[in-house]
């Protein structure tokens, strides 16, 4: 079955770096586009992030462009998230998800699998 495990999430002060790691299983990693989304308190879920199947294209969502740079390896069925520049609007449980179909997903609802998350504070 379908595996996705998050990990790398912590806490961070502003200005700092983390990189979450999410490893994939049961599915041919090399052959679907994956994506990072994020859900903060009291709010809903939020595409982050989306590469394609095979790493040659990559997108990002308005509020991290710039800051967070998404990357994977096929070899090792992982997808990575290396987020910079954090600010305390980046606290949320991020996850990542398996794309249904194409070379790109970039919304929520065209994901069939998600991880169960890995937890980002972002605070002084």
């Amino acid at each position: 079955q379908v595996q996705l495990v998050e990990s790398g999430g912590g806490l961070a002060q502003p200005g700092g770096s983390l990189r979450l790691s999410c490893a994939a299983s049961g599915f041919t990693f090399s052959t679907y586009a994956m994506s990072w989304a994020r859900q903060a308190p009291g709010k809903g879920l939020e595409w982050v992030s989306g590469i394609y199947s095979d790493g040659s294209g990559t997108y990002y969502a308005d509020s991290v462009q710039g800051r967070f740079t998404i990357s994977r390896d096929n070899a090792k069925n992982t997808l990575y998230l290396q987020m910079n520049s954090l600010k305390p609007e980046d606290t949320a449980l991020y996850y990542c998800a398996k794309a249904r179909v194409g070379p790109i997903a970039t919304i929520v609802e065209d994901h069939d699998y998600w991880g169960q998350g890995t937890q980002v504070t972002v605070s002084s």
